[in-house]
């Protein structure tokens, strides 16, 4: 049995739909989401708007992949009857506090995210991103602030986001609640204030090498393996990765520069045998390349089946139409708690003239 929500500590985090999610998104936040669904209040959120700052010419990409995204988190374990799947655009709470939030932090705080600055030059944007692109850094503030969690479970690179998001939650607490500027963070709900200071709660694994061998995984270096491969895509692909050296199976290799090594590090279960498979690679024991992958593209793909397997059942009970059920019915529920949210900090700010049904007349 499952505790009363209400009772729990709160979690939010969630992924902008750029396409497909791959190993790198499972083991640096996913699991974790999957592994807290009983102990926390979780909310998962689809940033569909964070989308449009860089793909504002492609919404229907954008809409098949936020169909996706639910997909592969129903596939990996995610339960919708455990935990609230969110779409950001139908969450008007949301908007109203970004613009809120965005009086409290200075443009230059915002544009020294080093995020930020690596999304801006691996995506080539040069100096022509939209007015918007730096503002979904505020605005990934109110998508957690929203909600008031205490956790957000992210990959490291996500870590400065969060960062600024504490920070401005302490300032509005400080500006609108009266907290003081020494209080701890852990004190500021109690001292008055609206929003808790979350905390990040990174991954396992902070950074997944992609299939090229060096830089992290990610769709657009095209160096990923997807949550919904097949078993020979992540065979192929798995085969295809480079060891960094070359040698015979008897002669000694290098396992510290050889990225298959990773993999096998995080997706074989038995430590006892990757250490093995280490001390024999070392010394040249018979031990090929070809070998090592082998043994990785088993644990892979036995991470992988029931992910597969679920995600058949969910295509076969309706597949678009189940998951955009799935959508409504969480954000209906979100939609409840960022109301009560954007209502305290409204008031808070000497702006609570009534509620958002009084002031639409319904």
């Amino acid at each position: 049995m499952t505790t009363d929500p209400t009772t729990k500590r709160r979690i939010l985090t969630g992924d902008t739909p750029t396409g497909r999610l791959h190993l790198g998104h499972f083991v640096g936040s996913l699991e974790n989401r999957i592994r807290l669904q009983d102990e926390y209040d979780c909310y998962f959120l689809l940033a569909n708007m964070h989308a449009f700052t860089t793909r504002a010419d492609k919404p229907d990409e954008i809409r098949q992949d936020t169909i996706e995204i639910v997909k592969d988190w129903l596939a990996a374990g995610i339960d919708p009857e455990r935990a609230t799947i969110v779409l950001q655009t139908e969450v008007p709470a949301i908007a109203e506090l970004t613009w809120f939030f965005a009086m409290l932090v200075p443009f230059n705080r915002i544009m020294r995210n080093p995020t930020l600055k690596t999304e801006i030059e691996s995506k080539g944007l040069g100096d022509t991103y939209s007015f918007g692109f730096p503002m979904y850094a505020v605005g990934q503030c109110a998508d957690i602030l929203a909600f008031r969690p205490d956790l957000v479970p992210v990959g490291v690179d996500q870590v400065a986001h969060i960062e600024v998001c504490r920070e401005i939650a302490r300032r509005f607490n400080q500006v609108y609640c009266r907290v003081d500027t020494h209080a701890d963070d852990k004190d500021h709900e109690k001292l008055g204030g609206v929003f808790p200071i979350p905390e990040a709660l990174v991954g396992r694994v902070g950074r997944l090498v992609g299939t090229d061998g060096k830089e992290k995984m990610s769709k657009s270096l095209n160096n990923a393996i997807f949550l919904s491969d097949t078993p020979k895509q992540v065979k192929k692909k798995i085969n295809a990765i480079y060891p960094g050296q070359s040698r015979n199976p008897d002669e000694p290799g290098d396992p510290e520069i050889n990225p298959v090594f990773d993999y096998a590090d995080i997706f074989i279960k038995d430590e006892s045998f990757v250490a093995d498979l280490r001390e024999r690679y070392r010394k040249g024991d018979n031990l090929g390349d070809g070998h090592v992958k082998a043994f990785v593209i088993e644990a892979v793909n036995e991470l992988l089946e029931p992910m597969r397997e679920r995600r058949a059942a969910f295509d076969k009970a309706g597949g678009d139409d189940v998951v955009i059920d799935i959508i409504r019915m969480g954000t209906q529920r979100a939609n409840a708690v960022a109301e009560e949210t954007l209502a305290l900090a409204k008031e808070r700010m000497g702006l609570g003239f009534g509620s958002r049904r009084e002031m639409l007349g319904i």
